[in-house]
């Protein structure tokens, strides 16, 4: 896949997401939720020629950006993504929860995407 190819996937699942929340299929929106962020981080790594086909590369790829902005708040919203994700399988988190997760997930995606736009 592309660059653009992934943030517009990144785009969907976060709209797959909002739309199951609203459905209170909560575990599927949480996992939804982490898809938009491995996407719009593939995106980053692909532009950039990093690995990101398993997921530890995610990850890395997070600690790379933080690194390379200076912005400790990556660190936290990927964090949060990383939550939505064991949420799938736990399916412990409240609807108010996953809500704040996604938004944190939006203003992550927010972020990437201004680095996109950089480069």
């Amino acid at each position: 896949m592309t660059t653009q190819q992934y943030q517009q996937a990144s785009e969907r699942f976060l709209a797959q997401a909002r739309h199951e929340l609203a459905d209170g299929e909560l575990a599927q929106a949480s996992e939804n939720g982490w898809g938009a962020t491995a996407q719009m981080l593939k995106a980053i790594a692909e532009q950039r020629g990093w690995e990101h086909h398993r997921h530890r590369h995610y990850h890395r790829a997070a600690s790379q950006i933080r690194a390379e902005t200076g912005d400790g708040e990556i660190r936290r919203l990927f964090d949060s993504a990383s939550a939505l994700h064991e949420n799938f399988y736990e399916n412990d988190m409240a609807a108010d929860e996953v809500a704040e997760r996604l938004d944190d997930v939006e203003a992550l995606m927010d972020k990437l995407l201004l680095l996109l736009d950089q480069t």
